[in-house]
């Protein structure tokens, strides 16, 4: 009889800590990469009016922002309207003006998106980061009504801060900020962490 009762006893233990553990697991949440590029064009009306700049001249440009969840970039996200086999992406660190990873990738063939797999890079919320790259074709993108917006814009959990340019191929921080236009395209996927 005590046999059998102890038996149960550690049946039903072993049964409860595998429930136990079977819930920790289901309780930590999973999380969906994200591309913010779609809902800020939407938001700033960007969409409205894009204009193809073919061998126009070298700049360096891209969007600061802001993660507003810790995360990672996993992936790159190039479209430009011409060929262009050496495109640099440069990741910043906004406030330290300092390079956190350059990635050069390869358009093969205009007006088709190109998603670039990169070693996932951690990103801290609430930090300013940038992404630029450097290439003489774009889409430059404005609203039909011509008007400045309004910065940040959030898109998901990415807080687009500025858009910014300069001129020239070397890999120094962009200097310029414009509300009346984006020139890309240039976004990457982002992954909650916690």
């Amino acid at each position: 009889m005590l046999e059998k009762i102890f038996k149960t006893a550690i049946i039903l233990t072993l049964s409860m800590s595998l429930f136990s553990c079977k819930k920790d697991k289901e309780e930590k949440p999973s999380y969906n990469e994200e591309n913010f590029l779609e809902t800020y064009l939407t938001a700033t009306r960007f969409n409205e009016s894009p204009t193809d700049f073919i061998n126009k001249g070298d700049y360096e440009f891209g969007l600061e922002f802001t993660p507003i969840v810790k995360g990672k970039i996993t992936s790159l996200h190039v479209k430009l309207p011409d060929v262009n086999t050496a495109v640099r992406i440069t990741i910043w660190d906004k406030v330290a003006g300092l390079v956190l990873r350059t990635e050069t990738v390869n358009i093969p063939t205009p007006n088709i998106v190109f998603n670039f797999d990169i070693s996932d890079l951690e990103l801290t919320k609430d930090k300013q980061y940038s992404i630029t790259m450097n290439t003489n074709d774009w889409y430059e993108r404005r609203r039909t009504d011509k008007k400045t917006i309004t910065y940040p814009i959030t898109a998901g959990n990415i807080k687009i801060d500025n858009y910014i340019w300069s001129s020239g191929t070397t890999q120094t921080y962009p200097s310029k900020i414009d509300n009346s236009y984006y020139a890309g395209d240039l976004s990457f996927s982002f992954l909650q962490m916690d």
